[in-house]
């Protein structure tokens, strides 16, 4: 199955480059581009299946470059910007973006997004990937849990962190990590925070919560997903 192409156009140069890292480590090939000019002239050589658009651009704002382009294409398009006014996610709404997502933002919920917007215009392409664990069962592309065979209900920063875990199963996993993937590298939460989430989804999880047989604690560390193979 051929890739899927993302057009990432942010003059962020070091958060574009995380988010083109993540998203190639889920299949997709990525293009960067610092402005609507080189967009454009990425646009006019080459086949792109979905963009993600930054709004505070220079000399073109990310509003402008989706009035013109909605000219003659309806790639799909998600804005991702830090200007998170209503009267913003209307307007990019109204001239035909499909998804806004705030700024600071998860990976895991970009790609959350990505993936949806992609199955939804060019239908689902790949095999489901689910991770079962005891009477657990995570299903990453539904984002839907289930224990003995009942759903389970996740906010999503709870299955965020979930998912990750769970890609890096019985390996210990820093804090800091999870926050950065969890909450977005730019994040400003307090590590509280991660240890809340972390309390939760034991309650959730876990038969005995105070003495965990799966989400468990490594100290000086972080938190590891301890399975069996």
């Amino acid at each position: 199955m051929p890739q899927k192409q993302i057009l990432i156009i942010d003059d962020d140069e070091d958060l574009s480059m995380i988010v083109s890292d993540m998203l190639e480590n889920y299949g997709y090939c990525v293009t960067c581009a610092p402005d609507s000019e080189t967009a454009f002239r990425l646009l006019s050589d080459n086949r792109f299946h979905l963009i993600l658009l930054d709004i505070n651009l220079p000399v073109q704002t990310g509003f402008e470059f989706c009035k013109e382009l909605r000219q003659f294409t309806t790639i799909p398009i998600i804005f991702a910007s830090a200007r998170t006014s209503e009267t913003d996610r209307i307007t990019g709404f109204d001239i035909g973006g499909d998804d806004y997502l705030p700024k600071p933002y998860s990976m895991k919920e970009l790609l959350s997004r990505v993936n949806a917007l992609i199955r939804r215009t060019y239908g689902f392409t790949g095999q489901e990937k689910v991770m079962t664990f005891g009477d657990i069962s995570v299903n990453i592309t539904t984002r839907t849990v289930t224990k003995n065979g009942e759903s389970i209900s996740l906010s999503l920063r709870e299955f965020d962190l979930l998912a990750c875990l769970c890609e890096h199963k019985n390996t210990a996993v820093s804090k800091d990590k999870l926050l950065s993937e969890v909450w977005g590298a730019f994040h400003t939460v307090e590590p509280s925070t991660l240890t809340v989430h972390i309390r939760w989804l034991r309650e959730k999880l876990e038969d005995t919560p105070a003495t965990p047989m799966y989400i468990k604690t490594v100290w000086g560390i972080g938190y590891i997903l301890e399975v069996k193979e």
